[in-house]
């Protein structure tokens, strides 16, 4: 479980060339590839938003679209998106820590399997087809539980560990879009849309990748101020968390378009010492 995006890798970002301005996304997509599959539905465009991945709660007065985790249910009657840590494995001890993984689907190096500092989650080596493919059936069987739970649309997150500083290049951008091809297909086959969780640096490429609306960290950060790449390229299909109240001031420009929210960084549960929520 993560609240906020890590620390990237500056120095792989810096060649990014800004996503191509794009038309707005239909209210209602086919999926990403050919087949008799459910048509998915998004998330309503500028509603109120509450991001709930750290405890499910009962939604605030007039909020209509909610995350939360795939341990939790969906809250009744509204649209929900169904979090799932899908680049990296939970924590050690944990269901899904990377006790649960074969030991040559986890991301090592001579010290052995590569962790995310920030969140103690091991890396899934997605370096290969035969890996991704192990990898992703394993992930899917979460996507179904979100299916089979009633939620919406599912958020894949950690979809930009390969630009974390650990990694080390390891793991490429190629690497990363191979594989979410796999869980957006399968996500799409379910009936749910997909959410492309950060990575700005390949949001002009969502549409190949099956992916149908973004929800963005911190776009509004001074140190990043991406939240115009997002609009460009998904329109206003999409969905701002910011942790600061200078983010949250920066990604308001924008809240008369797109759904935006400020949580705590723990995403802590009302009544939680640490509990925040702000909207524009």
């Amino acid at each position: 479980m993560r609240s906020r995006r890590r620390t990237r890798n500056r120095s792989i970002l810096a060649g990014v060339v800004a996503a191509t301005t794009l038309g707005a996304v239909a209210a209602t997509l086919g999926p990403a590839t050919a087949g008799a599959v459910p048509a998915v539905s998004l998330p309503p465009v500028n509603a109120p938003f509450d991001y709930q991945i750290g405890g499910a709660y009962t939604p605030p007065a007039g909020v209509k679209v909610v995350s939360r985790d795939v341990k939790a249910s969906p809250a009744a009657g509204l649209y929900n998106i169904c979090y799932v840590n899908a680049f990296q494995t939970q924590q050690e001890g944990d269901v899904g820590g990377p006790q649960d993984w074969d030991s040559d689907l986890l991301l090592s190096d001579s010290g052995g399997p590569i962790v995310d500092p920030d969140w103690d989650e091991v890396i899934l080596d997605i370096t290969t087809d035969a890996k991704r493919q192990r990898i992703a059936a394993k992930i899917n069987g979460l996507i179904d539980q979100c299916a089979s739970k009633g939620f919406n649309a599912v958020e894949l997150d950690n979809y930009d560990t390969y630009t974390r500083d650990v990694v080390e290049g390891r793991i490429t951008a190629d690497h990363a879009q191979s594989y979410i091809r796999l869980l957006s297909q399968h996500g799409h086959a379910k009936g749910l849309a997909v959410a492309q969780k950060n990575t700005v640096e390949l949001a002009g490429n969502h549409k190949a990748n099956g992916l149908d609306f973004a929800i963005a960290e911190e776009c509004g950060d001074p140190r990043w101020n991406e939240c115009s790449d997002y609009i460009a390229a998904f329109g206003n299909n999409a969905i701002f968390i910011e942790y600061t109240s200078a983010g949250l001031k920066n990604a308001c420009a924008y809240g008369d378009r797109v759904s935006v929210v400020r949580r705590d960084v723990d995403v802590s549960t009302p009544g939680s010492g640490g509990y925040v929520r702000q909207t524009c």
